[in-house]
């Protein structure tokens, strides 16, 4: 059984989000759709904890690189007030920062994965190092870019959050959650989205089942030698691919031993992976960005700078993932099955987690969990309920498309909008 509301157009995506649920042990979700600037469905189910706490209305889940779209759209907000440029240096606001032939980078090139900061691993000796805000920055001030910066994209996995927080901080002068509340969160109402959980929100948080990315030691080698046969075979077939940039981006010596769960991870901030959001906030930061920058009337970006931030700059296989991103200014294409959406933006995390706006449909969709790990580009779980919201927007729009009347059906509920604890989803 889920909870909370669903327009009867969306029932597919109820369906897809129970079958994400476990029937029987532990696990939860919750979904959030937006369509033309109306909710159209806020759902929730299963539990959220190993003691089997029912998923609330107000849970909030750890959504890994889900939060990078969140931070992005941060800065897009200081760029649309002037704060920050897109084609400034990034030393321009943080000195330090042009170290070691980095003088040049743009904060353009920091937030389409162009600056070449990605290998994590060479710049710290224990991921228990990222807690250390401090330390973080400082490290980053004296990389060195695997790459000319501008001549090649990589995945920026972990170091995203310190390189564009700590941009934020230095432009803004403003400290990062307490910016996030002042530009988004208090001007469009939102009930959880955290980047770093302050210890009032403790009691409404998800536990994942898996909180730790290995679960024996023997996990991380095992991966090593599956990565470089992976990309042995690649290169062999012709594809310039070298696996070993994806391992020093996202695993870091020491990450399979972090546990996700700990008081330390939710405080800390680490904005590239650790915010901990709702569905329905998430929704709601994507459904302005799908309905021109602007949600019930409040604006959050302008047209001209939503525009920009959405267009697409670099295509092509990366240096870190080895399929195309289409990277925006901090957001990647929007992967589906069996429908279209080429003009879709967003971001998705390891976890199953994600969100995304679709300006042609003027559609936001927003999905947490606490499943635990899935691949570090997403999974299926994302992509099924992406997928579904696709084609419920179209069959909206055309009732003659894909959609078919069993899809359509609403069963007993005789009513455009249910708001019924329990509810029972139609096959």
């Amino acid at each position: 059984m889920l909870e909370g509301q669903v327009h009867p157009d969306f029932w597919s995506v109820a369906r897809q989000l129970r079958r994400l649920i476990p029937r029987h042990g532990r696990g939860g979700a919750a979904v959030c759709i937006y369509h033309r600037g109306e909710c159209v469905a806020d759902l929730w189910g299963g539990s959220r904890d190993a003691a089997g706490s029912p998923w609330m209305s107000d849970t909030v889940a750890l959504c890994y690189s889900t939060t990078k779209g969140v931070l992005a759209t941060l800065a897009h907000t200081l760029v649309d007030r002037g704060v920050l440029s897109y084609d400034a240096p990034v030393a321009h606001y943080w000195p330090g920062f042009a170290r070691r032939g980095k003088c040049g980078i743009t904060v353009r090139q920091l937030l389409c994965h162009e600056a070449g900061l990605f290998r994590i691993s060479h710049l710290i000796d224990h991921a228990s190092r990222m807690f250390d805000w401090d330390h973080m920055v400082s490290v980053l001030e004296d990389a060195e870019p695997a790459h000319a910066p501008g001549a090649a994209h990589g995945y920026h996995g972990l170091t995203f959050g310190w390189l564009v927080g700590e941009l934020l901080q230095r432009a803004s002068g403003i400290g990062l959650r307490e910016l996030l509340e002042q530009q988004i969160s208090a001007p469009l109402a939102l009930d959880g989205l955290f980047i770093g959980l302050p210890e009032s929100a403790d009691s409404r948080r998800a536990e994942l089942l898996q909180g730790k990315m290995a679960v024996d030691p023997q996990g991380r080698s095992r991966a090593r030698r599956r990565t470089r046969l992976i990309g042995r075979g690649l290169r062999a077939t012709g594809v310039p691919i070298d696996l070993s940039e994806l391992e020093a981006a996202l695993m870091p010596v020491g990450i399979e031993d972090l546990d996700f769960n700990s008081p330390e991870m939710s405080r800390a901030v680490v904005p590239a992976v650790n915010g901990m959001f709702t569905a329905r906030s998430l929704a709601r930061v994507y459904a302005a960005l799908a309905g021109g920058g602007e949600l019930e009337g409040v604006r959050l970006l302008s047209e001209p700078t939503l525009s920009e931030a959405t267009r697409i700059h670099n295509q092509g296989l990366g240096r870190v993932v080895p399929f195309p991103m289409n990277w925006r200014l901090g957001y990647h294409r929007v992967p589906a099955l069996r429908v279209k959406a080429s003009r879709a933006f967003g971001h998705f995390g390891i976890g199953g987690s994600g969100a995304f706006a679709d300006p042609d449909r003027d559609l936001a969709v927003a999905l947490v969990l606490n499943s635990g790990i899935g691949t570090p580009f997403g999974d299926t779980r994302i992509l099924r309920i992406a997928s579904a919201a696709l084609r419920s927007a179209d069959a909206r729009l055309d009732p003659s498309s894909a959609m078919t009347a069993a899809d359509l059906a609403i069963g007993d509920a005789g009513a455009d909008e249910l708001e019924n604890p329990g509810i029972g989803i139609p096959d």
